[in-house]
């Protein structure tokens, strides 16, 4: 495994950033690992590793870097965390972000042992709009994943569900059985505006799970659940970028 802290140019300042693939020449296909709300931290760059390690080059960016280097202890997670968290998330937009995904892949090209051409993503908690966003602006990425998104279904104009019409590639979608964060039209108004668009996907709703279940660090974590949407998001990349 090859793995190194990076640093992307952008026209809005460098870009911190974890970068993994395994040793070989590759080249290996390209993933954009979304981060979730906590933000950069070890357990992301442990799932950064898992996906390198199955044969792709995984690219972690650090999404609040306009807000300089923040980062959020998890394992010793305190109330008053919150508030700051929630702003920090609140600060993105699908708008900045797809602006920052195009220095990414610009990132993405200039590496040898990344294979040109289709791209995967995912996205957790606030990233999954993210991820479909992406999906709708490039072309190029065949593969994109939201694991219990939040925002998925807005009544703004950049609300991801106005968007999938755009999107040319194959998405992975799930969502906890139970997730606060998540109003109840959002499953069916996003499984509508996917039909009539036509867009190639699967998208299911987990149960037994909470929002967070992917992650072993917290308490919501259930590990078969886990298990079962990584083989489905490995499959939803083996089908379209290898």
């Amino acid at each position: 495994m090859i793995e190194k802290d990076v640093v992307i140019t952008s026209r809005n300042g460098p870009i911190p950033a974890f970068a993994a693939c395994p040793e070989g020449s590759g080249p290996y296909p390209g993933i954009l690992f979304y981060m979730d709300a906590p933000g950069i931290r070890e357990e992301l760059r442990n799932l950064a590793r898992r996906i390198a390690k199955h044969g792709y080059f995984c690219l972690l960016p650090d999404m609040y870097y306009r807000l300089g280097q923040l980062r959020f202890d998890m394992v010793r997670r305190a109330d008053g965390m919150r508030p700051t968290m929630m702003a920090a998330m609140n600060s993105l937009t699908n708008a900045l972000v797809t602006e920052d995904t195009a220095a990414w892949l610009g990132f993405l090209d200039a590496q040898d042992k990344v294979k040109p051409g289709p791209l995967g993503c995912v996205g957790h908690c606030m990233s999954g709009p993210f991820a479909l966003a992406a999906a709708a602006t490039f072309p190029r990425m065949k593969a994109a994943a939201a694991l219990y998104g939040v925002h998925m279904v807005t009544d703004q104009p950049d609300s991801p569900h106005l968007m999938v019409g755009e999107i040319k590639g194959e998405l992975y979608i799930a969502f906890a059985e139970v997730d606060h964060a998540v109003p109840p039209n959002v499953v069916p108004d996003l499984k509508k505006a996917l039909d009539k668009a036509g867009t190639k996907y699967a998208m299911e709703t987990v149960p037994n799970t909470h929002h967070g279940y992917c992650f072993a660090a917290r308490h919501d974590y259930n590990a078969i659940a886990a298990e079962a949407t990584w083989e489905k998001l490995f499959s939803l990349w083996q089908r379209n970028l290898k």
